[in-house]
């Protein structure tokens, strides 16, 4: 130790340099390399350490102390040994973190890198607008006269690129089966999805097209011929005069073409609207896919339901919640003003027939009775009647009609008829330059009949179909006499055209019915909603009309007289002769035997084609 620290001091001071020989030098090497060829090695290696080593060992051999040559020799290599592997080691240590810290700044940049990408992407989609800046159709409503006019804007226009902003949460679709075939499926699961088993047998849903039909509204630009579809918008406001509709979140969207199909919204009574948020949780105001789920599952485990409306819609649901009750065990009631069910729209001796089928499919049906009151007591909604009953129930449907939706008149500078009421359109179905109206919201004027506004199925096909050949330059005039339909369960139907109103003249001639001669035969032969083109007559023994104290009116029809002439034609239970009873609405004349004119539509006939 004690020769260390003075070695160790010249080798740092380095003042005896000048004592050593080369002699001494060569034997110190000699010695060294004798010592460790291992060491020599690592001194090689040492690089800047090697060299300082090296340096020390020259200052060292020069030393005049001979008789520690060797010890110094070997105090010195192991110093240099020491040195250079603390170097080495050093060296070795910089470089691993060196490298681990290169590594982690790779790492960090490639997640910068990914970050960058992600928010490029965020971004890149985020200039990628929602909606197209302009297109060429804009349909406004998401219902079958919107498909409708889609259609035939496709067909007649190849390149078209169509948008449709639907209020709807669901893809379009047919209404009637809500009311009908939906509530009479045996398969509660199939019909949660909108599938339904047809008077026929045969399976379908209520969709119009699959939902891969339709785009998103981003994407059109990129469709050839598209169709796109916004669901749960509004359109809030129009403006005619730079072409350009605005949406519930501002959304300007510029349009070359526009179609109002916006239907109307199921009206509500007065008494029931200002009853309370509890009353509100237990009605239902039907007319969507969304009630359907709504009602279905609300009138499972319930004591009674009531149906408050006896129109087209109230009798219908009525006749399909009593199926339901019967099978579930739930009472039903339904109430109305009218002396018997759809009153507005059969004589009088047809309507008090249609409410015994209505009772007989297990409904409570109580008529010339108007709400007065609601309100709740012991968990149940208690309804005060104007003929001084009182009902409790656990839910209510309201079916009493529609609020047509005329919400952008203001805007849009289009003028609402007082009367029927609905935007007023000229024969094309035009209410502005670039815009037509199709469907419920529209009164259109009718050359036989008058101006009209019509609220059922085919005239949203019809009115749509013509507003869409239209708006590609068509210019054609909307002259069809539009039918509708009924169904008061599987057996029982009706079709119906022209002014059909109880509080005009009729003359009805009736015949027993086969059962063929129901909703279910006619759709089993293809003939529901169908009609005959040949429109000839057989060579029948005249009938004569039924009595109205009858009770058989198994099948037959309707004629509904203003001036004399027929303005309306009811087929009861009578299918695939529409077309008969459009030609004599078009006719319009007057008759001396209605009970010949009724052969035309084979009334006695066991066949129905």
């Amino acid at each position: 130790m004690n020769f260390q620290l003075p070695t160790l001091t010249m080798i740092r001071t380095g003042k005896l340099c000048e004592k050593f020989t080369s002699a001494s030098l060569r034997r110190f090497s000699l010695n060294n390399q004798r010592k460790s060829n291992k060491q020599l090695l690592v001194l090689r290696c040492g690089n800047q350490a090697h060299s300082q080593c090296t340096q020390t060992a020259q200052i060292h051999v020069r030393s005049k102390i001979m008789t520690q040559m060797d010890k110094s020799g070997y105090l010195g290599s192991t110093v240099c040994i020491v040195g250079g592997a603390l170097f080495l080691g050093i060296g070795v240590y910089k470089h691993l973190v060196s490298r681990q810290a290169h590594a982690a700044e790779v790492k960090a940049q490639e997640v910068t890198d990914v970050e960058e990408q992600t928010q490029d992407e965020k971004n890149e989609a985020a200039v990628i607008p929602e909606f197209p800046e302009q297109v060429q159709y804009l349909l406004i409503g998401g219902g079958t006269a919107s498909y409708a006019a889609m259609r035939a804007i496709r067909k007649h226009d190849v390149n078209a690129k169509i948008l449709i902003i639907s209020s709807d949460t669901e893809i379009p679709y047919m209404r009637p089966p809500l009311s009908k075939e939906l509530w009479y499926s045996d398969d509660s699961e199939a019909a949660k999805q909108f599938q339904f088993k047809q008077w026929n047998g045969k399976w379908r849903d209520i969709y119009f097209e699959n939902a891969d039909f339709y785009c998103k509204p981003s994407e059109l630009a990129d469709k050839p011929n598209g169709v796109a579809l916004a669901l749960n918008k509004m359109v809030t406001r129009l403006n005619p005069s730079d072409n350009v509709a605005i949406l519930d979140d501002g959304t300007e969207i510029k349009y070359e073409k526009c179609l109002i199909a916006t239907g109307g919204r199921p009206r509500n009574l007065g008494s029931v609207a200002k009853a309370g948020d509890e009353i509100a949780k237990r009605t239902t105001l039907y007319r969507r896919a969304s009630d359907f789920l709504e009602l279905d599952e609300k009138t499972d485990g319930i004591e009674s339901v009531t149906v408050i409306g006896g129109g087209f819609m109230g009798s219908e649901i009525a006749c399909a919640l009593g199926h339901k009750g019967g099978l579930k065990g739930f009472q039903v009631n339904q109430l109305f003003p009218e002396k018997g069910n759809m009153g507005l729209v059969l004589p009088e001796y047809l309507t008090k027939w249609t409410t015994e089928k209505v009772k007989s499919e297990g409904v409570n049906v109580v008529t010339e009775a108007l709400l007065k009151d609601v309100a709740m007591e012991n968990d149940k909604v208690k309804l005060s009647l104007s003929n001084g009953d009182e009902l409790l129930t656990d839910h209510i449907v309201v079916a009493v009609g529609l609020d047509i939706d005329t919400s952008l008149s203001d805007s849009a500078g289009i003028e609402v008829d007082e009367k029927h009421g609905g935007y007023r359109v000229n024969a094309e179905l035009q209410a502005r330059s670039n815009i037509w109206v199709a469907g419920d919201a529209a009164c259109f004027y009718d050359v036989k009949l008058g101006r009209r506004r019509v609220e059922h199925h085919d005239h949203a096909v019809v009115s749509g179909r013509l507003a869409g050949e239209n708006m590609t330059g068509a210019q054609k005039h909307y002259f069809h006499q539009s039918m509708f339909w009924s169904d008061l369960g599987p057996d029982v139907g009706y079709e119906a055209i022209g002014l059909v109103d109880s509080r005009l003249p009729t003359v009805g001639v009736f015949a027993k019915a086969t059962e063929k001669d129901t909703p279910r035969g006619a759709e089993e032969e293809g003939l529901r909603g169908g009609e005959d083109e040949s429109g000839t007559a057989t060579d029948e023994q005249t009938p004569e009309p039924t009595s109205a104290v009858s009770d058989d009116f198994g099948k037959g029809v309707v004629f509904y007289l203003r001036d004399k002439a027929v303005v309306g034609v009811l087929l009861w239970n009578v299918f695939g002769r529409m077309s008969i009873a459009r030609k004599i609405i078009r006719d319009n004349q007057s008759y001396e035997d209605y009970s010949e004119l009724a052969k035309l539509f084979k009334i006695h006939s066991t066949e129905l084609d």
